[in-house]
C-alpha cells in the first residue's frame, strides 16, 4: 500500500517505546525520569494499586514520549525488610523464593494492562546493596547516624527480636485492634512496634510477647530538616506538586510530622533478609548481622533498579539541572517521597536528582467496599483478563475514575457504560465511520482535497468554527497532560472525538454528497481522517493497543501531538482495512461479574439464585413484560450531536456522584446533594434515550 504523510520536523514521534532503548538525558532537551512506587513484594496487585501508580506513571511516560521528550520509566518490586520474612513463612519458601514468584507475577500483570516501563527491575541486587551501602556510608560519614538502644519487641516463643511486621496489636492512637508494628491501617500512621497494646506474634499468636533492648543507628532527620523545609518549598512551587499533606498552596509546611518537629529515625533492624549493614574496620557500633531498615533501603531502589538497566545511570539521578523526576503514588507513600527520602538524599551530600512532580491518587475502593485479598473481594491484577474485557478498555475505565481529588469506586456497571457509549458509541464510531467511508467509496485512497499540507487555517471559508474548536481543545489536552492532569486530558480526548461525529453529522458526508460536491466530499473526508491521526497521538498514552489499532488502519507510523490540526495525510495515500476498534458489552454481565469478584460470601449467596447471562444470547423481538425489548443501538448508525453531546454529560455526572459518593463523612447535606445529582443524571439519561430514538 502507497504512503504519502507528510514527514516535517515535528510530525513524527521519534522517542523510541518504552523498553526499546531510552535515550539518555541531553542538555537544551526536556529529560524526563518517571518512577512509580515500588510495589512490594509479598503478593499480586489489585486495580487500586495499579491506578495509584503503575499505570498513571505509565500514561505519563507515554504522553512525554508523544512529545518526543527523552524518557525513562523505572519500576520495580521492593523485596526486602519483615513482609517478605512474613510471607515466605507464611507460603512455607524462601525470602528469596518469594520474590522470584511475586516478581514474575508483578511483570506478567504489567504487561497485559500495557504498562510499558523501560525497565522493570527488582532491589534484591548486588548492585543495590552496593549503593544502599554507600549512602549509609556517606550519611555516617556527614556525622548524620547516632546509635541508639531501645526496647524491642521479642518473642519468647521464637526466640528472637520481632520484625515490626511479625508482630500486631491495637493502634494507641485510634484503637484498630490489627496495627502492624511498622504502620496502622486504621489511621496511617508510624508506630514502633513496642507501642502496640496487646502485641501479638504473628509466627504464632500464642507465643509471650515482651520486650528487650536493642542497638540501632539513627538518622538524625532533625539536623536535615532545615534543609528539607527550604527544599519543600521551592520543590512544590517549581514543579506544581498535586495537592497532599505536606504543603498547601500558601506555600506551608502542614505534614503534622514536620510541623511538631522530625526525630531521629532507625535506619537499622535485626533481620537475615535485607542489605548487610556496611562495617567498616572494627565494629564500633556492634551493627554486624544486622541490615538495613527497608523504609530506608526500598527508595533507593528507584536509582538502584536505573543502575541495572544502564551503567549511565548517574546522568538521569545526579543531573538535577537537566532532569525532571516526577513521581507516582498512592496517597500513603507521600511522606516517603517529599520529606524522607530528599532528606536522605540531602544528608548524603551528592548532587542528587531529585523529586520535581509529585502525583499522588486517593483510593479506589470496589463495589461499596474495599478491595481485600483474604476476602476474595474484588479484582486483582492476573485476574482481569479473565473476563474477556481487553486492556485498553480496563485501561479506559480505570483512568476516567482515577481518584485525583477524593476516593473513588470501581463499579461494574459503569465499566460497561464506559465501554458501551462513550468508547464503542463516540470514539469508535467517529474512527470506524470515517475509515469504512474511505473505503468503500474511495477504495481506501485518500481522495483530493485542495488543502496544501501542514496546519489548516482557522479562517478556512468551510470548516473555520471546526478547526478552531479542535485547535482550543488541543490545546487543553496539552495543558491538562503537561500538569499531570491525567483524567482531564482524557476527557479531553473523548470531547475531541464527539467533535469529529458532529462534523461529520453537520458536514452531510454520505454518497449523496460524492456526487454533488466531490472536492468537498474529498474535503471533509481528508479532515476527518487527519483528526483521526491526532487523535491516535492523543489516546496513545492512555490506551496504547487502541493507537497501534488506529495506527493500522490508516498504514501510518506513530505521530507526535500535535498542537493544531493539520493536513498530514494527504491525498493519494492507501489506508488500512477499517475494523471496529471496540466491541460492547452486555449489561447482564455486571451480575455476573459482581458475584465472581464479590468474595466468597456474595458467590455463596447468589450461586442459587442467580442465572447464568452467559447462556442467554440477546435477540431480537423477545418480550419482557408483553413489551418488545428494543434492539441493540448499531454502532455504524450516525447519532446527532444532541445525542453525543447528551452522553459525555451523563457521563460526566455518574463520575461526579462516585466521587460524591466516595466523600466522608456522610453528613446530612452531602445525602442530599448526592440525591439532587442522581436526579439530575435520571433526566440526563431521559433525555438521552429520547435524543437515540429520535435520531
Amino acid at each position: 500500500m502507497s504512503r504519502n504523510i507528510r514527514t516535517d520536523p515535528g510530525v513524527l514521534q521519534v522517542i523510541p517505546p518504552p523498553g526499546q532503548g531510552a535515550p539518555l538525558p541531553k542538555e537544551g532537551e526536556k529529560n524526563i525520569l518517571i518512577t512509580s512506587a515500588l510495589p512490594y513484594c509479598n503478593n499480586v496487585p489489585h486495580l487500586g494499586n495499579i491506578i495509584g501508580s503503575t499505570l498513571s506513571a505509565d500514561v505519563f511516560s507515554r504522553y512525554a514520549r508523544t512529545r518526543n521528550w527523552r524518557t525513562l520509566y523505572i519500576c520495580g518490586t521492593d523485596e526486602y525488610g519483615t513482609a517478605t520474612e512474613t510471607q515466605a513463612l507464611k507460603e512455607g519458601i524462601t525470602p528469596r523464593e518469594l520474590c522470584d514468584k511475586y516478581n514474575v507475577l508483578h511483570k506478567e500483570t504489567y504487561k497485559w494492562f500495557d504498562i510499558g516501563f523501560d525497565y522493570f527491575g527488582r532491589t534484591s541486587t548486588p548492585l543495590h546493596s552496593e549503593i544502599a551501602q554507600e549512602i549509609y556510608t556517606n550519611l555516617g560519614k556527614n556525622n548524620l547516624l547516632e546509635k541508639q538502644e531501645k526496647e524491642q519487641t521479642y518473642c519468647e516463643g521464637c526466640p528472637k527480636f520481632l520484625a515490626d511486621r511479625y508482630v500486631e496489636g491495637i493502634c494507641p492512637h485510634c484503637g484498630f485492634e490489627d496495627a502492624r508494628g511498622d504502620q496502622c491501617d486504621g489511621c496511617s500512621r508510624t508506630l514502633d512496634a513496642i507501642e502496640l497494646i496487646k502485641p501479638r506474634c504473628l509466627v504464632d499468636k500464642t507465643h509471650v510477647v515482651t520486650t528487650r533492648t536493642s542497638a540501632h543507628m539513627y538518622l538524625k532527620l532533625n539536623e536535615i530538616q532545615p534543609k528539607t523545609e527550604q527544599w519543600i518549598k521551592e520543590s512544590a512551587k517549581i514543579g506544581k506538586w498535586s495537592p497532599n499533606a505536606v504543603i498547601n498552596a500558601d506555600g506551608e509546611i502542614v505534614d503534622a510530622r514536620m510541623k511538631k518537629g522530625l526525630m531521629p529515625t532507625p535506619l537499622t533492624r535485626d533481620l537475615k533478609w535485607g542489605v548487610p549493614v556496611p562495617v567498616e574496620g572494627e565494629d564500633t557500633y556492634g551493627m554486624k548481622g544486622k541490615v538495613l531498615y527497608v523504609w530506608f533501603d526500598a527508595p533507593i531502589g528507584y536509582p538502584s533498579i536505573t543502575a541495572n538497566y544502564t551503567p549511565e545511570w548517574k546522568q538521569w539521578w545526579f543531573n538535577p539541572k537537566h532532569v525532571n523526576l516526577y513521581q507516582f503514588m498512592g496517597k500513603d507513600n507521600v511522606y516517603f517521597h517529599t520529606v524522607y527520602w530528599p532528606s536522605v538524599q540531602i544528608g548524603d551530600g551528592r548532587d542528587w536528582t531529585k523529586l520535581h512532580h509529585l502525583s499522588t491518587t486517593e483510593y479506589l475502593n470496589y463495589e461499596g467496599g474495599k478491595f481485600s485479598k483474604s476476602k476474595n473481594r474484588g479484582v486483582f491484577g492476573p485476574a482481569a483478563k479473565d473476563t474477556g474485557i481487553p486492556a485498553s478498555v480496563w485501561r479506559y475505565y480505570l483512568l476516567s475514575s482515577r481518584p485525583e481529588t477524593a476516593d473513588a469506586m470501581f463499579s461494574w456497571s459503569e465499566c460497561i457504560t464506559a465501554n458501551n457509549n462513550v468508547l464503542l458509541n463516540n470514539f469508535g464510531n467517529f474512527v470506524n465511520r470515517t475509515l469504512k467511508f474511505v473505503s468503500s467509496q474511495f477504495n481506501g485512497v485518500i481522495p483530493e482535497s485542495g488543502d496544501a499540507p501542514g496546519p489548516y487555517s482557522p479562517n478556512d471559508p468551510n470548516d473555520a468554527d471546526f478547526i478552531t474548536s479542535v485547535n482550543a481543545l488541543l490545546k487543553d489536552y496539552i495543558d491538562a497532560m503537561d500538569a499531570v492532569k491525567i483524567r482531564l486530558g482524557l476527557q479531553t480526548v473523548m470531547l475531541i472525538s464527539m467533535r469529529g461525529n458532529n462534523y461529520l453529522q453537520s458536514s452531510g458526508l454520505n454518497k449523496a454528497l460524492i456526487a454533488a460536491d466531490p472536492i468537498r466530499c474529498g474535503q471533509v473526508v481528508s479532515r476527518a481522517v487527519n483528526l483521526i491521526y491526532t487523535l491516535s497521538a492523543l489516546i496513545h498514552p492512555f490506551m496504547p493497543a487502541t493507537s497501534e489499532s488506529i495506527l493500522a488502519q490508516l498504514n501510518a507510523p506513530a505521530r507526535a501531538v500535535p498542537e493544531v490540526l493539520s493536513n498530514d495525510i494527504l491525498a493519494g495515500h492507501s489506508i488500512g482495512t477499517p475494523e471496529h476498534l471496540f466491541k460492547k458489552i452486555e449489561e447482564s454481565m455486571a451480575e455476573v461479574w459482581r458475584i465472581k469478584f464479590g468474595g466468597n460470601d456474595a458467590a455463596e449467596a447468589s450461586a442459587a439464585a442467580t442465572p447464568d447471562p452467559l447462556k442467554a444470547a440477546p435477540g431480537k423481538g423477545k418480550k419482557k413484560g408483553g413489551k418488545a425489548t428494543e434492539e441493540p443501538a448499531d454502532p455504524d448508525k450516525p447519532k446527532s450531536p444532541e445525542a453525543l453531546a447528551l452522553e459525555a454529560k451523563v457521563a460526566e455526572q455518574g463520575q461526579a456522584i462516585r466521587e460524591m459518593k466516595a466523600k466522608t463523612p456522610k453528613t446530612p447535606e452531602l445525602e442530599a446533594e448526592i440525591k439532587a445529582a442522581v436526579d439530575v443524571l435520571k433526566d440526563l439519561k431521559a433525555q438521552l434515550l429520547a435524543a437515540l430514538k429520535a435520531s
